[in-house]
C-alpha cells in the first residue's frame, strides 16, 4: 500500500504560477512511476505529467514549456512546479503512483485560476 498527500493547491491569477508537492508513505520501495492527473466536473481525469524512478518524464501537449516535474527518490516526493497558468488549467489535480501495477491516488487539490 501506498499513501498519497498532496499541498500546493490554490487560487491564482492567470499568468502566475503556483508549486504543488506530494509526498509518499507506505511501501515506497515498490513505486515506480509518479505523476499528475487533473480533472474537471463532467470530464475525464487526464494525464499532466509522469517521471519514472530513474528520472525520464513526460508531458501532456497541453503543459509542455509551462509546467515541469521533479522527483525526489531520498525524500519519496513528487512536485509540480506549474508556471504561466492558463483559466483552462482549473482543474483538482491528483498526485499519481504506480506500484507492481497498482495505482494509488492522493485526495486532490483545487487549482484555480482567475483573470
Amino acid at each position: 500500500q501506498v499513501q498519497l498527500v498532496e499541498s500546493g493547491g490554490g487560487l491564482v491569477q492567470a499568468g502566475g504560477s503556483l508549486r504543488l508537492s506530494c509526498v509518499a508513505s507506505g511501501s515506497t520501495f515498490s513505486v515506480d512511476m509518479m505523476g499528475w492527473y487533473r480533472q474537471v466536473p463532467g470530464k475525464q481525469r487526464e494525464l499532466i505529467a509522469a517521471c519514472s524512478r530513474g528520472g525520464d518524464t513526460n508531458y501532456a501537449d497541453s503543459v509542455k514549456g509551462r509546467f515541469t516535474i521533479s522527483r525526489d527518490n531520498a525524500k519519496n516526493t513528487v512536485s509540480l512546479q506549474m508556471n504561466s497558468l492558463k483559466l483552462e488549467d482549473t482543474a483538482v489535480y491528483y498526485c499519481n503512483a504506480v506500484s507492481y501495477g497498482q495505482r494509488y491516488w492522493g485526495q486532490g487539490t483545487q487549482v484555480t485560476v482567475s483573470s
